[in-house]
Formats: structure tokens, C-alpha cells, sequence
């Protein structure tokens, strides 16, 4: 069957703007059949084994029906490294990266460069993937991490994640809205907690709200900073 680079998108342009459809294919033809950028603008798609071929078909069937490319192909990349993902857990977004980044840089700034050498102790509620705590333990030195969520489910996969990357996490199921003081001290307290009304799920895009998990997007219409407040409430005795 003849495939091109410009018929895959054009099947998702129904569920995805043209540049988001063109940047879901590629990102399948690199992650899942190891073309090069230059590779999938000459065609060699129309090149795969047969097998490689019906695989594709399938695959091209799932995302035409709005499932995320990251849950299709099983991960996604976060900071330089791949996180797996599934259905369970939110898809990590760019501006959690930059979240990271700038836990990172305050770090790294010459205040902290003049403390004492002790471990900085640092909470990440709400991990999912476990993306932050993950990322924040293996690009940040001298650091005990700790992660909660919960969902039995995202934990599983955030834990795996941490032994495939090598990170050292202490996972906890918790539920940050009832979160009580215990013997933990925290000097930095990192989140990416739910904040999408109820009442906008009307305008959210099939892709993201049939597949990713709601419990990690929506909150009530009537109290949207449910989860900064307890996470802020904690904050103050933890």
C-alpha cells in the first residue's frame, strides 16, 4: 500500500491542526520506524517492510481517532529523556519542563552555592509520570526527593520510570488534599496539580479529554485552587 509522509497527516487533519498533525507523524516515523527528518521529506515511508506497513495502518487508526501519539507509541520525551506513558498518567507538557528548568537554575544560583552541604529535601504532589521528581533527582546534586499521588496506577509507572532513568525516589501514595504533617521536613514543594474547571471540559479537545486521565486535569467550578491551597496549606507546616 502507498503510504507518503503528506497522506499521514492529512488523515489526522480532522483531529489535529496541520502543524500538530505534521508533527505527530514525524514524531511517529522517527520514535517507531527510525526515519530520519530528511528520510520521511523524501518518502522513505513509502519504503517499510510489510509487516512495518500493517503496523503503521493500525497505528495511523488509533491516532485518527484522537489517542495521543505519546500513549501509541508508550512514552514521551521530558527534559532530554524518555518518560514512559500510559492512559493512567497526564501527559507531561512543555511548561513543566520549564517548571524543572527554573527549580533547576534557583539551585544553581550563587545563594544556594554558599549554604551548608546538607541534602536539599524536595516534594513533587501529584507526580504522575513522575516526571519532576525524576528530573529534578538526577539534574539537581545533593538531593533527597519525594513523590506522591494518588493513584496506585501512576505510581506503578512513575516508579518504573525512575529505576529504567536511574533516579532515586521515595514514591508515596497520597492524597494532596489531605495531607497532614509527619517527621518529613521539605525545603522545596513542586506541583502540577489539577486547575481546569469542570465547566471548560466542553472546549477541551478530544485527544486530551477521552484518553488522559480527568482526576489530573478538572476541578470544581466553584473552587479551582482547591489543590494550590491545601498544597500551600501544607506548605507552611511541612
Amino acid at each position: 500500500m502507498y503510504t507518503s509522509y503528506q497522506n499521514l497527516y492529512k488523515q489526522l487533519m480532522n483531529v489535529y491542526p496541520l502543524d500538530e498533525a505534521k508533527a505527530i507523524v514525524r514524531m511517529l516515523l522517527e520514535e517507531r520506524y527510525g526515519l530520519t527528518l530528511a528520510e520521511i521529506y523524501t518518502d522513505k515511508v513509502t519504503q517499510l517492510s510489510a509487516d512495518d506497513a500493517n503496523d503503521l495502518e493500525k497505528i495511523m487508526s488509533r491516532l485518527t481517532k484522537g489517542e495521543p501519539v505519546q500513549y501509541v507509541l508508550g512514552s514521551t520525551t521530558f527534559c532530554g529523556r524518555q518518560f514512559c506513558v500510559a492512559p493512567g498518567v497526564l501527559i507531561p507538557r512543555p511548561e513543566t519542563e520549564m517548571l524543572c528548568e527554573w527549580v533547576i537554575n534557583v539551585h544553581n544560583s550563587p545563594f544556594y552555592a554558599l549554604q551548608p552541604p546538607t541534602p536539599l529535601r524536595i516534594l513533587d504532589v501529584g507526580t504522575g509520570s513522575g516526571c519532576i521528581a525524576i528530573t529534578l533527582s538526577l539534574d539537581m546534586s545533593n538531593t533527597v526527593v519525594s513523590a506522591y499521588d494518588i493513584s496506585s496506577e501512576a505510581l506503578l509507572i512513575a516508579r518504573d520510570n525512575a529505576i529504567r532513568l536511574g533516579a532515586t525516589v521515595n514514591f508515596q501514595m497520597k492524597d494532596a488534599l489531605q495531607l497532614v504533617p509527619t517527621s518529613e521536613m521539605f525545603d522545596v514543594i513542586v506541583s502540577n496539580p489539577p486547575y481546569i474547571c469542570e465547566n471548560e471540559r466542553v472546549d477541551m479537545l478530544p485527544n486530551v479529554l477521552n484518553y488522559e486521565p480527568s482526576i489530573a486535569l478538572f476541578v470544581p467550578n466553584n473552587d479551582p485552587l482547591r489543590f494550590y491551597r491545601a498544597i500551600a496549606e501544607y506548605g507552611m507546616i511541612a
